[in-house]
């Protein structure tokens, strides 16, 4: 039995090249969108971690200034209880200093120049701000607010906060982001690998379809080259009469139709494949195109002592290519006469079939092997059959299949070893394009 199992090959080194280069790629570029994504963040919080860390001071300026500013305490005991009072105001993580319009520390009694500076810019602006780097690498962030207490006296509430906690909540965030990040580039990596991989795999299919096919077709090419290369060469040995030349002429001419059929077959197979195929749409009648692929496959019949029958045969409009639509039927019309043996029956039926247009191809022939059935339509593909071999590439019915599927028509296969085949093809209805355009019977 010829087979062509065109098994599956193994990977393909070009096209893994072409995975992990996707798979590079798709990481790359989420890393790079992580990183401006992570920027963009940084700078946004760290502003709005800033101006929180500055409203967080001015309000505490404010909490100072309104106990500065308390009259009650300012009735009993003068300046001794404001003192007394800021004192004991508490605000954590916060240094509060209350200063005079000199810029003279009252609470506490000490201050850095560069807080009586802010003290003193204060009480001119109303408002001040500042930083300050000590000598230990630490960042001091400054609030200053002028306010006047009820006896009509100018001081300044000042706030302080070290800037070091703005630096932790940063480096929580790093962290944070930094630990997401990891894991979403270790996740899109494995997705991207499995994305690379599902979307290479038509690529990968179609180069293992393409070198399956360049192999078969030098195959079936080979065969018909060697016998037309062998008849002429014992041709041309030496001198014959005109019974011998005509006896190879004729195998050259045999070989040369099977040879150029084949080659018609692959040319209608690369462009399908490339798409260059122009299929016309247009409705007409299957049982006009039926009738005359008949007429053709009946004198084929005759020749080989089988029946050609027609049973049920209704009026079918369909929309598509008369042409390709007759190459389908001559194709299955064929195979059904090649494959069964003299004194057999082939019978053609075209009927309604839920409201779809179907033609069924019943022979009485050796029918195909359980294990060939889900094989039939692949390119190339021969099954044997009682042992017999039969002419013919496998291309038969590979292109039925494609023009079947062009069409939007279903075709399946039914046999029994030894006992026959039933081919049944079924087309769309074409109810919208017939109220359209009128269909006509002219082929």
């Amino acid at each position: 039995m010829a087979r062509n199992d065109g098994g599956s090959s193994s990977r393909d080194p070009h096209v893994e090249r072409v995975r992990t280069r996707l798979t590079l790629w798709y990481a790359g570029t989420f890393t790079v969108i992580l990183l401006l994504l992570g920027a963009g963040l940084f700078v946004a919080l760290r502003r709005q971690v800033s101006r929180q860390l500055d409203d967080s001071l001015s309000a505490a300026t404010i909490e100072l200034a309104s106990v500065a500013s308390s009259r009650q305490l300012q009735e009993e005991r003068g300046d001794s209880a404001l003192l007394d009072a800021v004192d004991e105001l508490r605000i954590p993580e916060r240094t509060m200093y209350l200063l005079d319009e000199r810029g003279t520390p009252l609470v506490p009694t000490e201050a850095e120049g560069w807080i009586r500076q802010s003290a003193t810019t204060a009480v001119k602006t109303g408002r001040a701000s500042a930083q300050y780097n000590t000598d230990d690498g630490r960042t001091l962030r400054l609030e200053a607010r002028r306010f006047r207490t009820p006896r009509g006296r100018v001081l300044v509430a000042a706030a302080i906060a070290d800037q070091l906690e703005l630096e932790d909540r940063y480096a929580q965030l790093i962290g944070v982001f930094a630990g997401a990040a990891l894991i979403a580039i270790v996740l899109v990596a494995i997705g991207g690998y499995m994305l690379a991989r599902k979307s290479t795999a038509p690529i990968e299919a179609t180069i293992d379809n393409m070198r399956r096919f360049m192999a078969d077709a030098a195959h079936q090419l080979k065969t018909p080259i060697a016998i037309l290369r062998t008849n002429a060469d014992v041709a041309l040995q030496r001198q014959r009469d005109a019974d011998e030349y005509r006896s190879a002429l004729k195998t050259v001419e045999d070989e040369s139709r099977r040879l150029g059929a084949i080659v018609d077959h692959l040319l209608v197979l690369a462009r399908a494949d490339a798409g260059d195929q122009q299929i016309a749409q247009r409705p007409l009648y299957l049982d006009d195109i039926v009738s005359d692929c008949l007429s053709v496959a009946r004198a084929m019949a005759t020749r080989k002592g089988i029946q050609l029958d027609v049973d049920a045969f209704e009026e079918s409009p369909i929309v598509g290519d008369p042409t390709l639509i007759r190459d389908l039927i001559i194709i299955l019309l064929d195979n059904a006469i090649k494959f069964t043996p003299q004194g057999g029956r082939v019978t053609m039926s075209l009927s309604m079939k839920s409201g779809r247009p179907t033609m069924t191809l019943a022979d009485t022939g050796v029918g195909i092997d359980s294990d060939d059935l889900p094989r039939v339509f692949d390119r190339f593909y021969r099954g044997a059959h009682d042992g017999a071999q039969h002419d013919g590439a496998g291309l038969g019915l590979s292109i039925a299949k494609w023009i079947a599927d062009e069409h939007g028509a279903t075709i399946t296969i039914d046999s029994i070893l030894n006992q026959g085949s039933t081919v049944t093809v079924a087309f769309p209805l074409a109810v919208r394009s017939l109220a359209a355009s009128p269909i006509t019977r002219a082929l």
